[in-house]
């Protein structure tokens, strides 16, 4: 069963296209981009998540990435 998201395809490809562009603009090679967005990925964890939930989130979006590259 796919995953219904609150969230258009527009919004997520616009968001994409937009952190590409930055990404782009600052010719970041890929360990750069990696390291980069996985700090972001941290950032709003520790900022937007609470604390109690944090652990769980960041699996569920680990096993996420993982299963994307699949």
């Amino acid at each position: 069963m796919a995953i219904q998201s609150k969230y258009t395809n527009a919004q997520v490809e616009a968001l994409i296209a937009e952190l590409l562009a930055v990404l782009n603009k600052h010719q970041s090679p890929t360990d750069l981009s990696l390291m980069v967005l996985g700090n972001c990925v941290t950032h709003l964890l520790e900022k937007k998540v609470p604390a109690e939930s944090r652990q769980a989130v960041a699996e569920q979006f680990a096993k996420a990435l993982t299963q994307s590259v699949k």
